[in-house]
């Protein structure tokens, strides 16, 4: 059961939930080209038991069905994104109609639901021959990108709601390059730097590319994960400040002030690309709205390694199937300072918020409690943001359906809806029904 109902909010308030393209839609038809993704998952230990996004949830043939389920949970809009590769499989030139028809129909399907399109052109499916150029290191990248989202965007824009260039820079730039977690898989810091750089001037060539074609209400989705010191020392102190500083501040001071952390550049300023102050001009253009993508706090500890000379310890507080804490203060502690700090009055929109649970089937029946409390504790938390200021204007829920979680394949389940991935069939959860609920009144 949930604790709110629609009644709660503002009339204009927007439910919705998230999906992306890889995860879901199936790559191994409609023409798509190959991304890194797939050469990612097929190297031995990148991903649990190898498992790649060929067939996923094969949206890409039952997305009407899928649709139906948004529509009939009561809620408003949808986000969705674009696959690069299946739209334009080299990266560059000649565009795949399959995949231009596809994202066609699927915005038709939306609009003929009521529901609102909410794009994001990238959600990391980097085309393969574009990966060896360089990918995010190669510094026309953000010119492709800019060529890629006037295509895609000159064929659906004019029927978005939303639109957003770039989902979570930080696990493009970071994650892949500095971790190795997710593709292309590099461990490297002048990778990381350059690529950290190369996304933000990519997100506002094409917030520029967009903007040329007449569009509106458009943002940029930054995750964000709040960083507690493990102890009371100043050296604790200044090792979750760095954590917090190339997480959150790097990329919301790139595009909202025109700078970078200092504490970040400490690190990072001698792998920069050449040249790099002079593209703040780019990466400042102006936006419509502000996307913060939320899920769990970390525990940051110093350390006598190489910078960033920190690491993560286990917290306190109870944890989903990621492993990752239950924390909604962080949630309502970034709401209130994207405002207070970088964005002013600019409409704020929790763009995901979800957690993976170890669904218990029973007679057919999917229970997920852990699910309902968790959207309960975050709701709230949206709430009393909003009741201390914050210009929170949606709550878009991770994810519609269980899907192909990157390097944890089909594994940690974050879906409303449980997905059998030998048959395929859909099953709404009890958060679901818990939600639909909350937001019919039925």
């Amino acid at each position: 059961m949930l604790n709110f109902t629609r009644q709660d909010f503002p009339d204009d308030f927007l439910f919705g939930t998230a999906t992306s393209s890889y995860q879901i839609e199936g790559h191994a038809f409609g023409g798509a080209g190959k991304t890194h993704w797939d050469t990612f998952a097929a190297t031995p230990g990148n991903v649990v038991r190898a498992e790649n996004g060929d067939l996923a949830c094969d949206h890409y043939h039952r997305f009407e069905e899928d649709l139906d389920l948004v529509k009939a949970a009561g809620l408003d809009a949808y986000r969705f994104s674009t696959s690069w590769a299946r739209v334009m499989p080299e990266g560059l030139g000649v565009p795949n109609s399959e995949g231009l028809d596809f994202y066609d129909r699927l915005t038709d399907a939306m609009l003929e639901r009521g529901l609102k399109p909410c794009a994001t052109l990238y959600h990391w499916e980097l085309p393969v021959p574009l990966a060896d150029l360089g990918g995010w290191r190669n510094p026309d990248l953000p010119k492709w990108f800019g060529d890629f989202a006037e295509v895609i965007m000159g064929r659906i824009g004019d029927r978005m709601y939303s639109v957003a260039p770039i989902n979570e820079p930080w696990c493009v730039g970071w994650l892949s390059h500095f971790l190795g977690h997710h593709a292309p898989g590099l461990r490297d810091i002048r990778a990381t730097a350059g690529a950290m750089h190369h996304v933000l001037k990519a997100h506002g060539t094409a917030i520029q590319a967009m903007r040329g074609l007449g569009m509106s209400s458009l943002g940029g989705v930054f995750n964000m994960e709040w960083a507690t010191p493990a102890d009371d020392s100043v050296e604790a102190k200044q090792a979750a400040e760095l954590y917090d500083g190339y997480y959150n501040h790097f990329f919301m001071s790139g595009v909202f002030k025109g700078q970078y952390p200092e504490n970040v550049m400490q690190g990072l300023e001698p792998h920069m690309p050449k040249g790099w102050q002079d593209d703040f001009g780019v990466i400042q253009s102006p936006l419509d709205w502000c996307g913060i993508n939320y899920y769990t706090r970390k525990i940051i500890a110093p350390n006598d390694g190489p910078w960033p000379s920190h690491h993560e310890v286990e917290g306190p507080l109870p944890k989903t199937f990621m492993d990752w804490e239950i924390y909604p203060d962080g949630l309502y502690n970034f709401l209130t300072r994207t405002a207070r700090d970088y964005t002013g009055d600019l409409p704020l929109y929790v763009t995901e918020n979800g957690m993976a649970s170890p669904d218990v089937i029973e007679n057919g029946t999917v229970n997920d409690p852990g699910r309902s409390d968790y959207l309960n504790q975050h709701v709230a938390a949206v709430q009393r943001a909003i009741a201390d200021g914050a210009p929170v204007k949606g709550y878009f829920i991770w994810s519609l359906m269980d899907n192909y979680e990157w390097a944890l394949g089909y594994e940690k389940r974050f879906g409303l809806v449980h997905v059998d991935f030998e048959t395929l069939d859909r099953t709404p959860k009890s958060s679901y029904h818990a939600l639909k609920s909350a937001l019919t009144g039925t």
